[in-house]
This record gives structure tokens, sequence and C-alpha cells, in this order.
């Protein structure tokens, strides 16, 4: 018996089989990195309006300073790359700026702002 020749597509199967684990695999850590930032957003946004809901209350109440009241608030979510940045009282009006450092890996550590108001309506 004689041996078939060898084809040219030898071995292709494997480099599109590698392109394609190696496509999942970048798709899966950008994801993942982009998760991270929208959680550590999703993080800030809960303890600003936590604290600033908290703060306009004790406003309203006249019963301690409110923008004591909101930075309590704030450290007690549990995570330590919140930080309280501005606290600014107008009227019965407070807003809060806090952020959340994020590492995103080879993209450095970024920082998530945002910023919530409460008060009572029509103030």
């Amino acid at each position: 018996m004689r041996a078939s020749p060898r084809s040219g597509d030898d071995g292709s199967a494997t480099i599109v089989g590698v392109a394609v684990v190696a496509g999942v695999v970048a798709l899966t850590v950008a994801l993942a990195t982009i998760g991270t930032a929208v959680l550590a957003r999703h993080h800030a946004t809960a303890a600003a309006e936590l604290g600033a809901l908290a703060a306009a209350s004790v406003l309203m109440t006249d019963s301690a300073e409110p923008c004591a009241t909101a930075a309590r608030i704030v450290r007690a979510q549990g995570d330590p790359r919140l930080h309280l940045d501005a606290c600014d009282i107008d009227g019965e009006q407070v807003e809060l700026h806090v952020s959340a450092s994020v590492s995103l890996g080879r993209f450095g550590i970024r920082t998530a702002r945002v910023r919530a108001r409460a008060g009572p309506i029509g103030s």
C-alpha cells in the first residue's frame, strides 16, 4: 500500500482553535474589567444616595451634624475604597460627592465619582 501524500491543510484547525480560545480569553478579561468598574460605580452610588438621605433627614430634624452623619454612612458600607469627597448643604438640600478607587489591571487605578442630592420635595 502506498501512503497518501500530505495535504497543505494539516494543522490549520489547531491554529483556528488557538485563535478562537485566545479571543474568548481576551473577551472574558475585558468583560471582567468593565464589570469591576461598573460594580465600583454602583457601590459609590449606593453609598452617596444613602448618605445624602441620612444627612437630609438629620438636617430636617436638627439632631446632629448632617455631613458627619453622611460620612459615617459612607464608612458604614464596609468598602475601604469609598471616600466622601464633599458634603454641601444648600438650604434644605444636601449634596454628596463620593468616589471609589478601582484597579483595572493594566489600565491602572481609576476613580469612579458620583454625586447624590437629597432633601424635601419642592425645596
